[in-house]
This record gives C-alpha cells, structure tokens and sequence, in this order.
C-alpha cells in the first residue's frame, strides 16, 4: 500500500493529470477492506439506534479472574441490553487507561467505566472526564483521590475484609489443631504495587497477624496476580526460609505458580502438608484444588459485577440517586464447603 501510494504522490506532482490520479485511488475503493484487514475499528453506533454508549477500560487480562470480570461487563453491556460498548484493554498499563479514557471523552461517551491499575495518579483525567459531564463509575480496585466528586460511584469488593478474612480463618485452623501457641512462619505472594486489591489484602492479613505475637511475616514479595512471577518469587523464598508454615497468596493465579515452585523443591503443601496455602479469588481451577486439599482456602473476589454496573447506568438514565460505593457479595471456600459450588462456578 505504501509503494502505491507513493506512485500517486509521483504522478500529482508530475502534473499528469487528473485521470491518472483517479485511476491511482479507484483501487483502493475497492480493496480497502483487504488492505486494512486486522486492524479494529471502532464503529459509533447511529442516531436512530439510540444506544447508550459506554466505554470501558479493563486494565488486563492477567488472570483467570480478570477475564471472567471482562467477560461478566461484555454480557451485561449488549446491544440487545441498549447499549453500544467501546472496550479497551489496558494491559496492565495506567497510560494506556489515561488515553483510553480521553479517546471516551473525545467520542462523547455517555459513561465511563473502569477498572484502575493503580490507585493514584487519576485526578487529570478525572477532571477532564467531569469537565465533559460524562459520569465515571470505577469498578473491582478504586482510585485515591482528594475529590471524591471526580467519579460517580464504586463497585467492587472489600479487599481489606478479604484479608481479615484469610487472617481469621488461621485462627481458627490453628485452634482446632492445637497449634495456637506454635510459632508460625508465613510468606507473603503480593499483587501489583499500589493496586487496592495487593494494599487491601496485605493490611486486612497484617491487621489480624498484629495480634499474635507468635506469627512471623517473614517476608513478602510481589507476584504481579502471575503465576509466572508468583512461581519465581516463591521458588526465591523457599530457598531462603527453609521452615516455612504458611503461604498467603493475593490470587490463585500466583498461587499456581508458588504451588508449581514447592512441588519442584520438594516441599508438600496444602491439607496433609508442611506449608499450608491460603488463596485469594476462588476461581474454579483453584476450587478444584481446596477440594482435593491443595489449597486449605480460598477466599472469594467475585468478578461478576457487569449487572451492578448495568442497575447503576439505569438508575442514573431514570434520574435516580446511587450509592457512592456498592460491596458485591463474597464467600470462604475449603474442603467443607466447597463442593456444593463446584458445579455452579463457570469460571
């Protein structure tokens, strides 16, 4: 395409004429769709539609969690629900997110959705997106900023609790094997720096830890929700703390990698173990495994929040009041429970 196109440059400034230079363009009237094949393109949707138009910025897919959440958003905002959905995936990137969000404010979008990569570093942006009167709903990790007015609502879940969660269930397994009063020496499996989710779980778990002088954080290192890097940071840590009791791993994704990681070492792990493992999402890959006791618990992210968003939008478009923040429903799943789930979960 770029030789023929410089061929036409050639013949316009050698004042061949008006003929040759239509008969430069005329083919690609025709084989253009050819040409640019492979390249997405964004069609707005007409007037007569009458769809609303929502862009969205899901910042990766870098776990099975995340693209059950993408796929709970595509299913919830359809053309058959009356909406048009401009979906941007930011892999794992905040300039990405900030340039999707201002190509949604350019083309007039009537919501903005989102999914931050990072908490800080939005209030640009933000503002922007006030300025144009396009309201602005975050969804699954939340952003800090001074004015909470920069976004209409937040959706997603408690990830502070999530860790308290995990915090208490070792209380309660340590109880019921007698082993309250043991030392405890526990790694840690992070998530993205600054993400609410890795800064949620990590003061949640700290938070009931603090109150047990006899539990040990020996140290944490971040996985990035990968099982490639929770693998590598795992394999690091068992060969520097050779008598490890607990794993905390932000999501099963990373805890697919640390398990991988022991198993190579020769370490046993989960219900019948040395090192018991505590999870984070409850995908059902990971169920599986807290139902054959590699994994003693998962704590549940739930990734379903397209029909909270879809409830928000309908409520604003009536002129109805939202909530500033909505919780969406969670659970603890382990070898007691899980099997009534199993059949259920389809991600």
């Amino acid at each position: 395409m770029k030789k023929a196109v410089e061929k036409c440059k050639e013949l316009i400034f050698g004042h061949v004429g008006v003929f040759i230079v239509l008969l430069c363009i005329i083919p690609f009237l025709f084989v253009g769709p050819e040409l640019f094949r492979g390249i997405e393109v964004e069609q707005a949707p007409s007037e007569s539609e009458d769809l609303i138009v929502v862009g969205v910025s899901q910042l990766g897919s870098e776990s099975g969690w995340r693209t059950a959440h993408t796929l709970s958003i595509q299913e919830a905002l359809t053309k058959d629900a009356g909406y048009f959905l401009i979906f941007n995936n930011a892999r794992q990137m905040q300039e990405n997110q900030i340039k999707a969000i201002r190509g949604f404010i350019s083309q007039r979008a009537d919501y903005i959705v989102f999914a931050p990569v990072v908490e800080t570093g939005w209030e640009t942006v933000l503002q922007e997106a006030k300025d144009a009167d396009i309201p602005v709903i975050i969804i699954d990790r939340m952003v800090d900023v001074k004015d909470d007015s920069l976004y209409t609502t937040w959706i997603g879940t408690d990830a502070r609790e999530e860790g308290k969660k995990a915090g208490r269930w070792l209380e309660r397994y340590l109880r019921k094997k007698n082993r309250a009063s043991e030392e405890i020496n526990i790694v840690v499996l992070q998530g993205t720096p600054g993400s609410t989710a890795a800064l949620g779980r990590t003061e949640g778990f700290e938070e009931i830890a603090a109150l047990h002088d006899n539990w040990y954080i020996l140290e944490s290192m971040t996985g990035d929700f990968t099982a490639a890097k929770g693998k590598e940071a795992m394999r690091e840590m068992l060969q520097r703390y050779p008598s490890i009791n607990v794993l905390v791993s932000q999501n099963d994704d990373m805890t697919m990698g640390a398990i991988e990681a022991m198993r190579e070492a020769g370490v046993s792990f989960g219900e019948n173990g040395k090192v018991k493992v505590i999870s984070f999402d409850a995908t059902r890959d990971a169920l599986e495994m807290v139902n054959n006791g590699q994994i003693n618990v998962d704590i549940e992210c739930n990734p379903k929040q397209g029909a909270y968003i879809d409830e928000i939008i309908r409520k604003l478009e009536s002129g109805e009041p939202v909530e500033k923040s909505y919780i969406v429903e969670e659970n603890v799943f382990t070898k007691d429970n899980v099997k009534e789930f199993l059949d259920s979960r389809t991600y």
